[in-house]
């Protein structure tokens, strides 16, 4: 079984610049795979809060740190034209020295669609829109001249360069649905993320996602004791109570939830913490959780 990887997701928002890349740093420091950032024009759940661009921010990751993935989870295709996207994209892999991976969906907050006047569209359309996003992505990757007409956008003698550094940028796609989503795994997807409310669903909808290796995304309340898992169960289910299936105890706690999540299948986690992941709780998560989950696996 292959060692799963681990990545700090730490959304841009009610923290200073200089708080989010000392967290992000600290987690690169004891081990994480990568970091990921959301992509929304105002947090979901606390409208009125502050919150920096996600591609902005990736770029200030980038040259705060050498070894992280970087990974918009997810950005959401109705924001930017593809040509737009593109550029954005191959612009962080060169910055970042080929570490920079391109998460997408057709948009989990339709609501915000509808605040912002953008595209606010049924699923089937927007799902077909980021099909001809992620046909054109694959052609202006190429560096070459191509057309293309499409229902939602037209291109003539359209070309970008430069081309990404590996002549490729991974692409993770999230979202369950056999009929809008999954064909687009199948299709164009590295990683299939799974939200951890859907996280029981790998082995039903496995076979649809083509090749494409799995990610999950799971809330991590991490406490470094017995004594202090009451608290910390009770801060955790308070702040993230409605984000599906939640992990929480001690480290070895912790441990054998997510050997148990990769041992169907799961070869990533995308972790946010219920904390916020101060340096003493990636340190801790480093230094106690990460090891046991890999010896286990490798075992």
């Amino acid at each position: 079984m292959p060692s799963p990887l681990f990545s700090l997701f730490i959304p841009q928002m009610r923290m200073p610049f200089a708080t989010i890349l000392d967290r992000i740093r600290a987690a690169e420091d004891n081990g994480f795979d990568g970091v990921s950032l959301m992509d929304h024009l105002a947090p979901p759940a606390l409208p009125a809060s502050d919150m920096y661009d996600c591609f902005v921010t990736a770029a200030a990751v980038a040259t705060a740190t050498t070894n992280v993935s970087i990974t918009s989870l997810v950005t959401c295709a109705a924001f930017r034209h593809p040509a737009v996207l593109a550029k954005i994209a191959v612009s962080l892999d060169h910055l970042s020295t080929g570490r920079f991976e391109l998460g997408i969906g057709w948009g989990s907050v339709p609501a915000e669609l509808g605040v912002y006047g953008i595209n606010d569209e049924p699923p089937a359309v927007r799902s077909a829109r980021l099909g001809e996003q992620l046909a054109i992505l694959e052609q202006l990757f190429t560096g070459e001249a191509f057309d293309f007409d499409g229902r939602f956008y037209q291109m003539k003698n359209a070309q970008q360069r430069p081309r990404p550094l590996n002549g490729h940028i991974p692409i993770l796609i999230g979202g369950v649905g056999p009929k809008l989503t999954l064909p687009l795994v199948a299709r164009y997807a590295d990683w299939w993320n799974l939200p951890s409310t859907d996280s029981h669903r790998v082995d039903e909808y496995r076979a649809h996602a083509g090749k494409a290796r799995i990610s999950t995304q799971h809330v991590v309340g991490l406490a470094a004791t017995s004594a202090a898992l009451p608290d910390v169960d009770a801060l955790t289910r308070k702040r993230f109570g409605d984000w599906g299936e939640l992990i929480i105890g001690t480290p070895d706690q912790v441990a054998d939830q997510l050997i148990a999540i990769a041992r169907n299948g799961v070869e990533r986690f995308f972790l946010p913490f219920s904390d916020f992941a101060p340096p003493e709780t990636l340190q801790l998560f480093g230094r106690e959780v990460m090891p046991a989950v890999r010896s286990t696996l490798a075992r």
